[in-house]
């Protein structure tokens, strides 16, 4: 079922995978960070050749994934592979429950089926040919598998959920929908912390305690309570840095990598803690839930307005009639890429701006500009970063700031030092 346009982009992208590193052209966070003086602005790094190949084939991948994400959908349609699937579910369950059920658990393991080999390139095969992965194949496609099982039970109990209200209510169901999707959204938050999260990684408090007093400190300066900060043992699959906040209210939490404390400066961990904690003080997860619903509503509604149109069109080849029946599940999934494509350049600027937001937080806070800065070069040196990204991907890819946008920042932006009020000093307990 793979395309031959798809086969050609997966092939380009492994060619510029596995282009030989020219000798001499990696370069340590330690040693591009000496570059700059004891004093003076932090210098953005030139990307390395390797980050480029990284960027590029990155860039082509994720133009293949977003043809897939319309092909899969429309092969499921037009092969009458989806009307075949609920059938042998009906067969199955017998009743309407059992035999969604049974649809959900088929149509996710085919699609699995289908989306490995490009899956065990981009997770697996790409990651170890640019040294950033330690996973073994197993451990890779155990999580796969997890994955796939998560799946599964989220799909068991949401599908159900959608079908009925479609079925009950043909022209409000988008909209109930939507107002459905934000108590699910909040439980998912509230319980991938405790039960989803620790089924591919092990999750435990900071094994440094004078570094975790800092980072207590540095909470309590910025008005929070940061007492669930974790230490994920990630350095046994990656070789990558991160650090994130997860969680919703009583499942709050601040997550470090390993990686991120073995790599960077004591400084620089301290920025990123601080960036971190800017999303819980700045209400940043609320906002996030706020905007996923509109996104929700709208997404919904085009697709009520549309799916009927194309249903009426081609009812003859999918092999059903109306929007209820359950093989319409590639349309819903095959409209909402196309949404999500259109749509990004808004997501994207949306969580760009909270990024930004948090790192004002940080540099507020902890007034380390040459902390952030250095930070920022440790990750796009550790990740194979390109900082200065071409403004299509801006507009379409990236979530965040772009690193040497975020290097700049750090660098400039001093508002203590001219007596300037602080956006965000009314948060802090000590402001200084």
């Amino acid at each position: 079922m793979r395309t031959p346009v798809r086969a050609l982009a997966v092939l380009l992208a492994v060619a510029l995978a596995r282009t030989p590193i020219a000798a001499g052209q990696d370069v340590a966070a330690q040693d591009v960070a000496a570059q700059d003086g004891a004093a003076g602005a932090v210098s953005v790094p030139a990307p390395t050749e390797k980050a480029m190949r990284y960027y590029r084939s990155g860039c082509v991948l994720w133009l293949v994934n977003s043809a897939w994400g319309l092909v899969l959908p429309a092969l499921f349609l037009f092969t009458g592979l989806s009307a075949r699937v609920r059938n042998w579910a009906r067969a199955i369950g017998r009743w309407w429950l059992p035999a969604l059920g049974a649809y959900v658990v088929m149509f996710l393991a085919i699609n699995f089926l289908f989306d490995l080999p490009l899956d065990y390139y981009q997770g697996f095969l790409r990651q170890h040919d640019y040294g950033l992965s330690n996973q073994s194949f197993g451990t890779w496609f155990g999580d796969s598998v997890k994955r796939l099982l998560v799946g599964v039970i989220v799909g068991v109990v949401v599908v159900p959920v959608l079908y009925l209200l479609i079925t009950r209510s043909p022209k409000r169901w988008w909209l109930y929908t939507s107002f459905a999707a934000v108590p699910f959204i909040l439980f998912m938050a509230m319980v991938t912390p405790l039960w989803i999260d620790p089924l591919f990684n092990e999750f435990g408090p900071m094994k440094d305690p004078a570094l975790e007093t800092k980072i207590l400190s540095l909470a309590q300066r910025a008005g929070i309570d940061a007492g669930r900060v974790y230490e994920v043992n990630k350095s046994v699959d990656t070789e990558t840095v991160n650090a994130y906040v997860t969680g919703f209210l009583g499942t709050k939490r601040i997550v470090l990598w390993d990686t991120t404390i073995a790599k960077l400066g004591e400084d620089e961990l301290l920025f990123v803690m601080a960036h971190e904690m800017g999303h819980y003080a700045l209400r940043h997860v609320v906002k996030g839930i706020g905007f996923s619903f509109v996104m929700i509503l709208a997404a919904l509604y085009v697709i009520h307005r549309t799916a009927g149109i194309f249903i009426r069109r081609f009812k003859g080849r999918w092999r059903f009639d109306r929007l209820s029946d359950v093989a319409s599940v590639p349309l819903l999934i095959g409209l909402a890429n196309v949404l999500s494509l259109i749509g990004a350049p808004v997501v994207m600027g949306f969580t760009r701006h909270i990024e930004h937001e948090a790192d004002r937080f940080a540099l507020e806070l902890t007034r380390d500009n040459r902390g952030g800065a250095r930070a920022f070069v440790a990750l796009q040196v550790e990740n194979l970063g390109n900082p200065r990204p071409g403004p299509l991907y801006k507009l379409w890819r990236a979530s965040h700031p772009t690193l040497g946008d975020r290097i700049d920042f750090c660098n400039e932006y001093r508002p203590w030092e001219t007596g300037e009020p602080l956006i965000y000093g009314d948060l802090f307990v000590d402001p200084r």
